[in-house]
């Protein structure tokens, strides 16, 4: 049995939004061909998940100064136990599935946040004299991104999000794209089915 943490981010549904269509459309279809592996789905917009804050920073420094985790205020200890808790998630994954929409050319914040909580020196990956080296292996990701006009992966978002996880260590990342639909209106049928298509026969070996 593996595990497969899907990271919804994106506040809407699918039935609102592009991208988590295909989302959920993946996770139906890989559960139906993978019924006796665990989902864990991570709503980013369904908690107050911890950004990199004043709260975090100060923590952080306390803790490395000696100070007792029981010593912080109840604000630093709730924020760093959820990132602590996130990457412990992320580090017991087998499979890593990514749902967002490209914003402004560039991932949701929310996302960002998340991807701060599994890019950590000491857990993830680790510095050496030669420079860092990933301390993950044996994973594998798929990223599902819906974008406004075609960019055929060449665009920072999507980039970011392969340069991380290949940085910590999972060489193995597919990408699906859903492309084009708001510069080509009349074809957004055409473009969303296309990608649900893609996203269900990837299901099948993911």
């Amino acid at each position: 049995m593996a595990t497969l943490l899907a990271v919804k981010a994106h506040p809407l549904t699918g039935e609102d939004s592009k991208s988590m269509k295909v989302f959920y459309a993946f996770l139906d279809s890989y559960q139906k061909s993978h019924p006796e592996d665990e989902i864990l789905v991570l709503d980013l917009y369904n908690e107050e998940f911890p950004e990199i804050d004043l709260d975090v920073l100060t923590g952080w420094n306390d803790l490395q100064g000696g100070k007792d985790f029981s010593a912080l205020t109840p604000s630093q200890q709730k924020k760093i136990a959820r990132f602590n808790e996130s990457t412990e998630q992320f580090l017991a994954a087998d499979k890593i599935v990514i749902g967002n929409g490209l914003w402004n050319l560039n991932i949701p914040t929310r996302l960002k946040a998340w991807i701060d909580t599994i890019n950590v020196a000491g857990k993830t990956f680790k510095y050496t004299e030669a420079g860092p080296v990933p301390l993950t292996s044996g994973k594998k990701a798929l990223h599902i991104q819906a974008n406004g006009g075609v960019y055929g992966g060449q665009e920072f978002s999507s980039q970011y999000v392969k340069g991380i996880l290949n940085f910590v260590g999972i060489e193995s990342v597919q990408q699906i794209f859903i492309e084009g639909a708001d510069h080509h209106p009349e074809r957004r049928d055409e473009i969303i089915a296309e990608a649900v298509q893609k996203a269900e026969d990837v299901s099948l070996t993911f």
